[in-house]
Formats: structure tokens, sequence, C-alpha cells
């Protein structure tokens, strides 16, 4: 069923019960059209009443630190420390770019399950319009597993509903009200691989422009549907690793010239060594934040969110790259992809203390619409 099955879009707050349970879930709808400045695109009649639609996964992330890089089976091994944080590349985007002021939609596909209805607060607390969600009775929320070692982690996910969103499930009239299309973790979802060119062909005609981050391979093969999906996309934001492997190149430069399809606009994350920017026959070097992360999880999606925040304010790519390179660095600051965004003053001296505002032409202090607070830990 969709959210907004039982959850008119009017904002008003609307409980009810979930399936076999006495406890109550709320969810409050964001009013597109009260809080989004609405915007007619030239030649179509259509209004732009979100700043960034995004269709994709949402899961949690179990984070579990301390444990060895070789384990051996049949042993018990202590972790020293655990967090339950926001995942999903999709979600972090989306969470991160509404803590940032975008207004913000996302179109996914849940488990009925505890792990979704998680995973949807959050969102919503967050500011974020969850009106288009699918609950799926059938199939489970996927949900990631991470084991951080150092800047390097073991990355273990259970797809669940992840690779089950298909386009047949995207509702294009809602989705092309939004000024941007952001698309992440393009392997996993392979649900929307059948026709994903067409709807992002049809995007582009409803002049919604697109980025695409397209996240691991976990097959390794890097192929279909990235060739078709690259002549749509405006932005293209890979890490280093990534673009060196889809090309089957160890240079970053000449990995960006293979490509055979090139957005006008190629973003590199590269961890320490910050960002690099391609744009036509200019490349440019963006220096890092000098900071000690506590972990590292979901800093590439963080950097999306403060990149688009910041090119939806019509900033040239370097000052994007600047911004990102600080949502990215503060992302890293507290557990997970999105608990550092939660927390308020952590937050805002973070972004102060690197002018992000300054970055963005406002001074003005980000919505405290969040929950100041952490995730679950035990």
């Amino acid at each position: 069923m969709y959210c907004n099955d039982v959850m008119p879009r009017s904002g008003r707050s609307l409980r009810f019960r979930i399936k076999n349970r006495s406890r109550i879930f709320r969810l409050l709808v964001c009013k597109p059209y009260e809080h989004a400045t609405c915007r007619r695109y030239d030649g179509f009649n259509i209004m732009k009443t979100y700043d960034i639609a995004i269709a994709g996964e949402i899961n949690l992330d179990l984070i579990l630190y301390g444990l060895p890089t070789e384990m051996e089976t049949e042993r018990e091994l202590l972790a020293g420390g655990f967090q339950v944080t926001l995942g999903g590349s999709s979600a972090i985007v989306a969470h991160n770019a509404a803590i940032l002021g975008a207004q913000v939609a996302l179109t996914s596909l849940v488990g009925d399950d505890d792990f979704g209805r998680i995973a949807l607060d959050r969102l919503h607390t967050a500011g974020v319009d969850v009106s288009t969600i699918i609950f799926d009775k059938t199939i489970g929320s996927g949900v990631t597993v991470l084991l951080p070692h150092g800047e390097r982690r073991h990355i273990l996910t259970y797809p669940g509903t992840i690779s089950e969103l298909t386009i047949k499930h995207l509702d294009f009239n809602f989705l092309s009200r939004a000024r941007h299309f952001h698309l992440s973790s393009l392997y996993l979802q392979r649900g929307l691989h059948a026709g994903l060119p067409g709807f992002l062909r049809r995007l582009k005609e409803a002049g919604t422009t697109i980025s695409l981050d397209t996240n691991d391979d976990p097959a390794d093969h890097w192929g279909s549907p990235l060739p078709e999906v690259l002549s749509y996309v405006d932005v293209f934001l890979p890490n280093e690793d990534e673009m060196c492997r889809m090309t089957g190149r160890d240079n970053l430069d000449e990995a960006v010239q293979t490509l055979h399809v090139r957005p006008a606009a190629i973003v590199v994350k590269r961890g320490r060594r910050g960002a690099r920017v391609y744009e036509g026959a200019s490349v440019t070097d963006v220096a890092p934040l000098n900071v000690v992360p506590v972990d590292t999880i979901g800093a590439g999606d963080s950097f999306d969110a403060g990149f688009l925040r910041a090119w939806l304010l019509s900033k040239d790519l370097v000052t994007c790259a600047r911004a990102g390179n600080i949502t990215g660095a503060l992302s890293t600051q507290a557990s997970g992809g999105t608990e550092a965004f939660r927390n308020q003053n952590l937050r805002e001296a973070f972004l102060r203390k690197h002018q992000f505002y300054d970055l963005l032409g406002t001074r003005e202090t980000l919505p405290t619409r969040q929950t100041v607070g952490s995730s679950e830990s035990h």
C-alpha cells in the first residue's frame, strides 16, 4: 500500500494501527505546496514543488565496531560498540539534504516491518516527504551490517525490498514535480533497470535535471544500464575507486577519459584527498577538510547531499564540491551516515566553523525540524 493511501497530502497528522500490534505509528506528510517554493518550468505545465526527488532504497545500517578484519568461524567474537542508524545511500542523501534545507521527496519500497518503520520515522522527522512510500507485505526491508576497520570496512547486505523497486512503482507525475532527480545505488536496485533510461529521458523532457551516484557494483561488472543512463545525467558523482573499477583503469584522469558517455559534470570523491571536478576540458582539485573521523560510513552520500544543496542554489561546480567536502566531513564526526546531521549542536558548530553558510550565500541557521539525539546503541 502507498503511504498516501492512508495519509492525505493535506499535511494532517494521521495515525493508523499496525497489523497485529497495539502501538500506533504516526507519520506527518510534508505539505509540498506550503513548504516548497513553486517554480514553473518554462515550456511545460509542471509546477516544480520540490528541490530534489529520489527513487531509491531505504534500510537500517547495523554497525559493529572493534571486530578483527579476519574472523574465525565457530567463534563468538565480541564487538566493542554497536549502533543502529538510517542506511541506504538514497535514504542518507534524502535525509541529509532535507536537514540542510532542501525540499526533498523520496519514493521507495519497504517491508511492512519494524526496520522499515524505524527508517521511515527518521526520514519523516528530517522533513522528507515520504507520501509515496510503498509497503510490501511479502518481502522484508533490506538491512546492511557494517564492520568498520579503520578506513576500510566489511559491508554485508540483505537486499530485501532494495532490489524489488521497479519503474512501475514510480509515479512520474509526482517525481517530475522536482527540479532535480537523484539516483543512488544503481547496481543494488536491480528492479529499476528495466525501463530506467526511458524514465530518465521523460524526466529530462519535463525539465528535471539528473544526478547519479552508482555506488558499488557487488558483481563488479559495471555493465548495463550504466552506459544507457549516463546520456541523461547532468552530474555524475562516483568515488575514485568506483570510477577506476567501472572503466578498468588505475589512473583517475584516464578513467574519466575512457567513459564512452561523458556527462557535462563529473565530480569524483577522493576521501582524504578531497574531490576532483571535471567540467569540459577543465580539471580542478578541491582540497579536503582536515578532520579526525569517527567512521566514514555514508560520507560519500553526505557529500552528495551538500553538493546538490549548493548546486540547486546555482553555485559553480567547484563551490558545490567544497560544500560537499564539508558535509561529507561532517558525516564522519558520528556513527553512520546521518547521526552527525541529527545532532543539532554538532552540526551547527561544524558547518559554521567551515563556512558552509557562506558558501551557500546564507548565514541563517538550518531548520531544527529534526530531533536532536543519536542512534540506538547497546
